[in-house]
């Protein structure tokens, strides 16, 4: 795990061969917390690199600890805010993005820090291979709505979208993997909302504006 800030980041362009020593497709997770869902899908695909990202270090910390113990060598852990994100990664870097459970930044004046944002798509549009995943899991209905109606408007590909994943009888990582905010939700008999679409390189994405 390491801290950086508002500089390119020795490791860009480099994290496959330098930090994992292989080829393999790189998956992130932005706002990861305590890294449950980042070390959840290391241990599901081996074949695959992941880092999780976040601002707060003793949350990462519990993350790159678990990682530790468990010998997964295809995790890592960095302390950043997700603003400065393109420091660290250089184009067709990365194939996938998870965002889980983000801030839903509800104040108007806030809406534009929305991780699954057009803001932020747009800065992802920078490392992501064409057509990489972004993946949306939620239990705040308003932003899955928000980003749903964004992406349709866009016309973005959505390869899967759900107001309730529980209820569909899914069996895959969007299910079988949990945080403890997740779990929280769930008890508390919340709905969890997930979508997924491809983000193509060369489309501006455009922010919905509503007066």
């Amino acid at each position: 795990m390491e801290e950086i800030f508002r500089k390119d980041y020795r490791l860009k362009g480099r994290w496959k061969e330098e930090v994992f020593g292989n080829a393999h497709p790189l998956v992130l997770e932005l706002g990861c917390g305590k890294g449950e869902y980042t070390t959840g899908l290391a241990r599901r695909y081996p074949d695959r690199n992941f880092i999780g990202l976040d601002i707060k270090g003793a949350r990462l910390w519990t993350g790159a600890r678990t990682a530790k113990d468990e010998g997964l060598q295809n995790v890592a852990f960095v302390r950043t805010r997700i603003d400065f994100i393109t420091s660290f990664f250089d184009r067709d870097e990365a194939e996938e993005i998870w965002i889980t459970f983000p801030d839903p930044q509800e104040k108007r004046r806030r809406l534009k820090k929305r991780l699954p944002g057009a803001l932020f798509l747009n800065k992802y549009r920078l490392f992501l291979k064409d057509g990489g995943l972004v993946h949306l899991k939620t239990d705040n209905h308003d932003l899955y709505l928000d980003t749903l109606e964004m992406v349709r408007h866009n016309q973005l590909p959505i390869l899967r979208a759900s107001d309730d994943i529980y209820s569909e009888g899914w069996e895959d990582e969007i299910v079988s993997i949990q945080t403890y905010y997740e779990k929280l939700f769930l008890s508390e008999g919340c709905k969890i909302n997930y979508l997924c679409i491809k983000l193509p390189k060369y489309k501006e994405i455009k922010e919905l504006t509503h007066e």
